[in-house]
């Protein structure tokens, strides 16, 4: 068995209305459809195509409970610790992510990596590290 790519990502917050409208406004995500589940939340979808949802969003709490009926364990909230350093998307005009992130007050950290794409950091509500990845030809490096 393989598996042919990233399917999706969760993050639980103690408040999902603020991590919605972060991952809509700063990064452009857009809300979609999500099932009914249990626990509130919200399935973002990136670009036009609506094919899948690549960020959830779930409350903490009621994902806790929800997690621990089916016998898996979510771990305390502990800012700054954790397996994973960030989650990553892909754009392609690096003006465009940078300005998005001013008139949203977003602080973010850039890095241009040699010979390949610029990052831009962020970190969202939770103490989630954000990296978007730029490839833009116009941008010299």
């Amino acid at each position: 068995m393989t598996v042919g790519s990233l399917d999706h990502v969760l993050v639980l917050a103690d408040d999902i209305e603020a991590t919605r409208e972060f991952y809509c406004r700063a990064v452009g995500l857009c809300v979609g459809e999500r099932p009914p589940l249990e626990f509130p939340g919200y399935w973002l979808y990136a670009g036009t195509d609506g094919e899948g949802a690549c960020l959830h969003i779930a409350e903490r709490s009621s994902y806790a409970a929800h997690a621990a009926g089916l016998g898996l364990r979510v771990p305390e909230r502990d800012p700054g610790v954790g397996p994973v350093d960030h989650v990553a998307f892909r754009a392609g005009d690096y003006r465009g992510v940078v300005e998005r992130l001013e008139r949203c007050g977003v602080a973010a950290v850039t890095n241009a990596v040699p010979g390949g794409p610029r990052q831009v950091f962020i970190e969202d509500p939770n103490g989630v590290r954000v990296e978007i990845s730029v490839r833009d030809a116009t941008v010299p490096r």
